[in-house]
């Protein structure tokens, strides 16, 4: 059984590019063995991350997530059943959202900054997938 899980939280801290290498890192080292593919979000204190894989394991990593108190309002967006992933070719995909996605933001919500707490599960799902698609996620940065 395959599955997609889309989830935001708020940064306990600001988020520094050293916090996004420590996340990243941690991801690119269990991912892979867990069988979990998926994508990274951030910008403006805010997390937006999809995992994809089988249902255990993504369900006992957004467990760790929600325990990790690098972050907090840690917020389920979608939950279900896929056919395939949209992130099969990353481990853990990440994309700054910021001044250069302002466009792409706003073809998605009333704001050019990165607020899926107002946002419905499906339209955060659209923009992860149009930031695939638009060459806009990097494997490590």
């Amino acid at each position: 059984m395959l599955v997609r899980l889309i989830y935001a939280s708020r940064s306990a801290t600001p988020i520094t590019s050293e916090l996004v290498r420590q996340i990243l890192d941690a991801a690119h080292q269990h991912n892979t063995e867990r069988g979990i593919t998926g994508v990274l979000c951030y910008g403006d204190g805010v997390f937006v991350q999809a995992l994809e894989g089988g249902r255990a394991e993504v369900n006992a990593l957004y467990q760790q997530i929600c325990r990790d108190n690098r972050h907090h309002d840690v917020t389920l967006l979608t939950y279900e059943e896929v056919d395939q992933r949209e992130f099969a070719c990353w481990s853990m995909a990440q994309a700054p959202l910021d001044k250069k996605n302002a466009a792409l933001l706003l073809r998605h919500s009333s704001s050019p900054v990165l607020d899926p707490f107002r946002l419905s599960g499906q339209t955060t799902s659209r923009l992860l997938s149009e930031l695939g698609n638009s060459g806009g996620l990097r494997s490590k940065g």
